[in-house]
């Protein structure tokens, strides 16, 4: 069962740092100006967490980055308990680790979904998705080996209009590819950050319930 503390540990200074040192100048007594680019990310970023992006970027970043900065915290006991629900779904998992890819099934099974994989060849799991009907695709933006998580929800999206929730501990990339998502679980993750965002997608119209 997921305890918060899965494979990969988010390095707060690592990680999160990135994206402060990117868009931090927005909060400055005289706001830095960021590129385009940046502001896209920001703003897609912001949707998949069901925030606000039709505002002045600071204010965006400012509610983007307390999110993020949360979830980076492992849940106190009991939290967990509080997970939201959605009608089952057919879910698709593609993890490359398997003690994660089966917490994660166990997790999906519980709140009642069905579940097809885990995979961790992204060339199987677009084979799979041509014979069944997936509501939802959870892919681990960064496997290994020959894997490429972003290729592959890419693939998933135009080829069967599958959308993508990225589990991921990489927060830069999450944010460079936030608009191949609907959805957005940054690793450390519980339980109940899992069924969240799950709930969100739903209820924002972008999986189908």
């Amino acid at each position: 069962m997921f305890d918060g503390t899965l494979k990969t540990t988010l390095d707060e200074g690592a990680e999160l740092a990135q994206l402060r040192a990117l868009y931090d100048g927005l909060l400055a007594p005289s706001p830095a100006e960021i590129s385009d680019e940046a502001r896209i990310d920001l703003d897609a970023m912001a949707r998949i967490f069901d925030l606000d992006a039709d505002r002045p970027p600071a204010g965006v970043w400012r509610d983007l980055r307390a999110v993020l900065t949360r979830q980076a915290v492992p849940l106190q006991a009991g939290e967990d308990d509080q997970a939201p629900t959605t009608p089952p779904l057919t879910i698709m998992v593609v993890e490359d680790d398997p003690v994660t890819a089966a917490d994660l099934m166990d997790v999906l099974v519980e709140a009642g979904h069905g579940v097809v994989g885990p995979f961790s060849d992204p060339a199987a799991a677009i084979t799979a998705a041509g014979l069944h009907g997936i509501d939802l695709a959870l892919v681990d933006i960064n496997l290994v080996g020959d894997g490429d998580g972003v290729a592959l929800a890419r693939a998933l999206k135009d080829t069967w209009g599958v959308p993508v929730m990225f589990l991921s501990g990489d927060v830069a990339a999450a944010a460079r590819h936030a608009r191949l998502a609907t959805a957005l679980v940054l690793k450390p993750y519980g339980r109940r950050d899992v069924l969240a965002a799950i709930a969100r997608a739903v209820d924002s119209g972008a999986v189908a319930a």
